[in-house]
């Protein structure tokens, strides 16, 4: 049984694959160092990487290649690649399966339409990471469809879910609220709109739960019109039959759950039930699965760091223990001075830094090897984000927080 999986769906820079590799080396080396003495096969899989779209390219790179023979080299790994996308974009991994026949797996397991499915497989690895077996899976859905394909896997994922009688909930948060819209009519690809309307009809004849929400802020910003019907209902004229458009806190109780959410870019860490701690846990104060959020875009070209910040801060006034680290292009946040012009509607997202910086289960951190990278220095009146490195990340990710009963951490990136 998996312990620990990612599920990688846009393209893998070195960086984040070296940071990828680091912690995975500080759970071998420091947390079970005696794993690198025994050659017997594992009896179980530690690691599991998912990996389609974009992301099947870094198998391939000439500099990112080397870093994942070193992946594979640490016991207990193993990538399950979809097949599909790889045809699609020519991709051989004959070099990785060559020395690692038994790791890398590049064919799928059969779905109902007698298709291969990587959708099956990634099902197949979340309901064995929960205790009990989860009756729902849920899916973080953060672009638009068409522009981009991670619209159609979404699909395909609660699609897969509910083949193996598991309920499904859908999140919709940034541009992925267009998911939502109606009259969608694509000529040359799979309709969303229709594919998630006959997926919440299939759930009322299997007789399961099909939820889907799109966060209220996100859906005003972009023209999407509700009223009231007197009841405290928002209602919709523009969105398909199944969707809610909801304020963000709806969506973050669903959080609460124990269940697993998965995303194009996400990870599930299992955690054991107990109350060992470190400088870098923080106490749980319930059964919700902490999360950590993995600010990676720069802080002003895309809404993706003022809404992941939103998002954390949420999951965090909702009692959910809640990590944020600034790394890769996200460190951008935090150096320099950061100044609007007085007539300038925007953001500045230092000051919002700062306002949530207090917060209640709320820890902000900054990932030096990112700002060493770009010579640059974090801002040194930002001293609420704390500084960390290659061992802190890795203790952030797999040192269970202070009592939490639940079994698994969440780790979103945007």
């Amino acid at each position: 049984m998996t312990s620990h999986f990612f599920l990688l769906e846009a393209m893998v820079t070195q960086e984040r694959l070296t940071w990828i590799e680091e912690v995975l080396k500080f759970y071998f080396l420091k947390l079970y160092p005696d794993t690198l003495l025994h050659h017997a096969k594992p009896k179980e899989v530690v690691f599991t990487f998912l990996i389609t779209g974009d992301a099947l390219y870094s198998l391939n790179e000439e500099d990112k290649l080397p870093i994942w023979e070193i992946i594979l080299s640490l016991p207990s790994v193993k990538i399950i690649l979809d097949r599909q996308e790889l045809d699609l974009r020519g991709i051989s991994v004959e070099r990785l399966k060559m020395k690692n026949p038994e790791q890398v797996i590049d064919h799928n397991s059969m779905g109902l339409n007698g298709q291969t499915s990587f959708w099956k497989d990634v099902v197949k690895i979340a309901r064995q990471n929960a205790e009990p077996l989860p009756s729902t899976i849920g899916y973080l859905q953060l672009e638009s469809p068409y522009m981009h394909s991670s619209g159609l896997n979404t699909l395909r994922c609660l699609t897969a879910a509910m083949e193996v009688r598991a309920s499904v909930d859908l999140y919709c948060y940034l541009d992925g609220v267009h998911l939502s819209h109606i009259h969608q009519n694509p000529t040359e690809c799979q309709n969303i709109g229709k594919g998630l309307e006959g997926l919440s009809d299939n759930a009322e004849k299997r007789g399961l739960q099909c939820q889907m929400f799109a966060c209220g802020r996100c859906a005003a910003a972009r023209g999407y019109s509700t009223w009231d019907d007197g009841k405290g209902v928002v209602i919709s004229t523009c969105t398909i039959k199944p969707f809610r458009i909801r304020n963000l806190n709806v969506i973050i109780d669903q959080f609460k759950r124990n269940h697993v959410i998965l995303g194009g870019n996400i990870a599930s860490i299992k955690q054991k039930k107990n109350t060992s701690s470190s400088k870098y846990s923080t106490a749980d104060k319930g059964s919700a699965p902490p999360v950590t959020i993995l600010i990676t875009k720069a802080p002003y070209g895309t809404e993706y760091a003022f809404g992941a910040l939103s998002f954390a801060v949420a999951c965090a006034h909702q009692g959910i223990q809640t990590q944020v680290v600034f790394i890769e292009e996200g460190v951008y946040a935090l150096t320099g001075s950061h100044h609007l012009g007085e007539e300038t509607q925007y953001f500045n997202l230092q000051e919002v830094i700062d306002a949530v910086a207090e917060s209640d289960n709320l820890q902000l951190y900054a990932y030096q090897p990112s700002l060493l990278r770009r010579r640059i220095t974090k801002n040194k009146h930002m001293t609420a984000v704390l500084d960390i490195g290659k061992t802190e990340l890795g203790q952030l990710l797999f040192h269970s927080s202070r009592g939490s009963q639940a079994g698994h951490q969440r780790v979103l990136f945007f």
